[in-house]
């Protein structure tokens, strides 16, 4: 089994000076340990305008700079949010290539289309076509990153013409994807794409065992058309996180935490009314702390005995990874570090002794279907390189005020009779000649 981490970087209220660099430079003193404790990936989110719920909207830019200070953990982005609204599907190939290439070679591309309404009404982004735009953009950019050059696309959500998208990444033809998952039939949809599911459901080991043979019973299937250049089939569960060899100490420092996040996410998400800048989301929590259920046993919090117990249920359900929650609410980071430590010592151990054999296990077995997959999928044609249109340069611009519009125009100089214009440029043109 695989574990990772989790990013929103949660910081309740009351805000003071400070407060949000100590919160990044805190993460990513925790991402360096995990590292070095040999915790397989790191997984950040993008979301835009949840005060206290996340404040990570430029998961590109922490993730560099995670990739800048390991050396071995996996560099994933969970997720980046896909329509075109939020992220150009050009930007998105750019910028993963370049992760990949500064990390050489360990970025993990999450997808997602984002269901807060703060977020959609931000951008401007329709929530009644955002699925059909997921699905445009991710294709799209998957053959931006494997295609040389990138043939243009006349689509719905977006339109480019032939372009040959740099750099490119160096995991070929482009790193693994997945998708934010939090409904079974979110689970199925992964499958079909054959992508991997990164599932935000909380669900105990029975259920997910449920959903993971699902899941593994499509990959198998004709359902399975992938919508990028590869299969990536795996299933990630996300849950709580603390550890301690007192259960009660346990609790004390991760319950609260993972608490705030539930509810935090249903004030965005579900129930909630918020005023931007002005609603105090953990005010709220606080007075209704009282009335939320109590986090169950088995939800990642817990001692290293009833921690390895719960994970080997999911693993033995099918679940590829489970990704912890550990930076939520109000949680000390002094106390994550200690949960990693003692999570690294007593509970990895057991849990990946045999992981090479189980990964050897279901490639062999996964192979015949996954070949079978790639060739059903429908692939753009490559345009010839004789056809690729030449795109000549504007040549100068000269910008003239128009007394008679409400505004500046733009005009097209001819480039070789403003050059010729130019002393400075005859001589050069006649050195050259």
């Amino acid at each position: 089994m695989r574990f990772g981490l989790l990013y929103e970087h949660q910081l309740p209220r009351p805000w003071t000076e400070g407060t949000e660099h100590r919160l990044f430079k805190d993460a990513l003193a925790q991402v360096e340990l995990a590292d070095r404790l040999g915790i397989d990936y790191i997984w950040e989110v993008e979301h835009h305008f949840l005060e206290e719920y996340a404040h990570s909207s430029a998961p590109e830019v922490f993730l560099a700079a995670c990739a800048a200070r390991t050396s071995r953990i996996r560099i994933g982005h969970g997720v980046v949010l896909a329509p075109p609204g939020y992220n150009h599907p050009a930007r998105v190939a750019e910028r993963i290539a370049t992760l990949d290439l500064v990390s050489d070679g360990r970025v993990d591309w999450g997808t997602g289309e984002s269901a807060s309404r703060v977020e959609l009404e931000g951008f401007g982004i329709d929530p009644a076509k955002k699925k059909a735009m997921w699905a445009e953009a991710v294709e799209q950019t998957a053959d931006m990153m494997a295609m040389s050059p990138y043939p243009g696309f006349q689509g719905k959500f977006f339109s480019m013409p032939v372009r040959n998208v740099v750099p490119k990444p160096l995991q070929k033809p482009h790193p693994p994807i997945w998708v934010a998952c939090s409904r079974r039939e979110t689970i199925h949809a992964a499958a079909r794409a054959g992508i991997g599911a990164l599932t935000f459901a909380f669900v105990d080991p029975a259920e997910a065992g449920k959903w993971a043979h699902e899941y593994y019973e499509i990959i198998k299937s004709a359902e399975c058309v992938p919508i990028g250049h590869t299969v990536n089939a795996n299933v990630a569960m996300v849950t709580g996180f603390s550890c301690h060899v007192d259960r009660d100490e346990a609790r004390r420092r991760g319950a609260e935490g993972f608490q705030f996040f539930g509810y935090s996410l249903g004030h965005y998400y579900v129930y909630g009314h918020h005023q931007p800048g002005v609603t105090d989301v953990w005010q709220r929590f606080e007075a209704a702390r009282d009335k939320l259920p109590p986090v169950g046993q088995g939800s990642g919090i817990g001692t290293p005995a009833e921690l390895t117990e719960h994970l080997a249920a999911y693993q033995e359900a099918g679940v590829d990874q489970v990704v912890f929650i550990q930076q939520g609410g109000r949680n000390k980071h002094e106390h994550i570090c200690d949960s990693l430590n003692l999570f690294a010592a007593k509970v990895m151990p057991a849990l990946k002794a045999d992981q090479a054999t189980r990964d050897a296990k279901k490639q062999t077995e996964l192979a015949p279907f996954i070949e079978a997959a790639l060739k059903r999928k429908k692939r753009a044609a490559p345009v010839e390189l004789s056809a690729v249109p030449t795109v000549s340069a504007y040549g100068r611009t000269i910008v003239q005020e128009n007394q008679a519009t409400e505004g500046p125009t733009h005009h097209i100089a001819a480039d070789i009779t403003v050059m010729m214009d130019d002393p400075a440029d005859k001589k050069k043109q006649q050195a050259a000649e």
